[in-house]
């Protein structure tokens, strides 16, 4: 990592998009450029504020899905149909367009590589988000901390960063990635269903390995993982959960 997170008072900072891509059919990767952006932790969120003419304003919470790059910051979108601002960074902007943004923020929620704990991560949906910039950094960092992810999603269609996913899942020694649909698979794959016992047993780490555990995604999904992490034998302290909807 270039830059260590800073703490401290926020600031808003002018961002600009550098790219803005499907990564699902409902969901787009917004790339920024944040000049004097003062680095992030893989798991950290920001704020994005936006103004209109009539100094109308609103704000709404992402978590980043970048290694910290220098002074690019990644975001994951989810469009929300009748949402007030992810229809707009979604559909309306365009490279060079500017928005207001302030962070990293969090501080709980993080993965450092200097923590030699091997890392189980549970995502559901959009919840990879934080998670994807946690792959990242171990790999951008060169760390040998081993990483197991589970990931939910409804189909196919809807995993993040499908292609860089099974890229990693054959170059990234160390990381393994576990999918789990709940409605529609494709073929070969197991029958849909729900993270269950079964599934963390046989697919995260044994509580006695003292794994450090990362669940994001809707708040149900978030609570569901946890409890069964819980009865599974895993240090509650050790459970970290972020959560949305």
């Amino acid at each position: 990592m270039a830059r260590a997170a800073v703490s401290g008072r926020l600031t808003w900072r002018v961002a600009s998009v550098a790219e803005n891509r499907a990564i699902t059919a409902s969901a787009r990767s917004l790339v920024f450029d944040v000049p004097g952006w003062p680095g992030h932790l893989p798991g950290q969120h920001v704020d994005v504020r936006l103004t209109a003419e009539d100094g109308y304003s609103v704000q709404r919470s992402y978590s980043i899905a970048s290694a910290a790059n220098g002074d690019r910051v990644e975001l994951a979108v989810q469009r929300v149909a009748d949402g007030e601002v992810s229809p707009y960074l979604c559909d309306v902007l365009n490279a060079g367009d500017q928005v207001e943004l302030r962070g990293p923020v969090g501080g709980w929620f993080v993965w450092r590589a200097t923590d030699p704990a091997p890392v189980l991560l549970v995502a559901g949906g959009s919840g990879i988000a934080p998670l994807m910039a946690m792959i990242r950094s171990r790999a951008e960092q060169g760390s040998r901390v081993p990483f197991r992810l589970v990931y939910s999603v409804r189909t196919p269609q809807d995993v993040y960063f499908a292609d860089e996913l099974r890229q990693r899942a054959r170059e990234d020694a160390g990381l393994d990635v576990h999918l789990v649909y709940t409605r529609e698979a494709p073929e070969g794959a197991p029958a849909p269903k729900r993270i269950g016992v079964a599934t963390l047993n046989t697919h995260g780490w044994p509580p006695d390995f003292t794994p450090n555990c990362f669940v994001c995604g809707p708040t149900g999904f978030v609570e569901a993982v946890a409890d069964i992490l819980v009865a599974l034998g895993h240090d509650p302290r050790r459970v970290r959960t972020e959560r949305f909807g």
